[in-house]
C-alpha cells in the first residue's frame, strides 16, 4: 500500500487542502489530485521527479 503525502502548507480545511499528493509506488513517484484521489495518478522516475521539482522552483516551466 502506498502512502500518499501532501504539503503541510496545503491547509487542513476542504477548501484549502486541494493540492497534488505524492507517493512512492514500485520504484516510481506517483502524483495525484487530492480532490479526486480515485481518478488515477501520473508516474515519473525518481530522477524525473527531482528534475521537475527543480524546474518548478526555478520558475522554468512557463506555467
Amino acid at each position: 500500500m502506498s502512502i500518499w503525502r501532501k504539503s503541510s502548507r496545503s491547509g487542513s480545511t476542504t477548501i484549502q487542502s486541494d493540492c497534488v499528493e505524492v507517493a512512492r509506488i514500485d520504484g516510481v513517484v506517483g502524483l495525484r489530485d487530492s480532490k479526486a484521489p480515485t481518478a488515477g495518478h501520473l508516474t515519473m522516475s525518481p530522477s524525473g521527479f527531482t528534475e521537475f521539482i527543480a524546474r518548478v522552483k526555478q520558475g522554468d516551466l512557463g506555467i
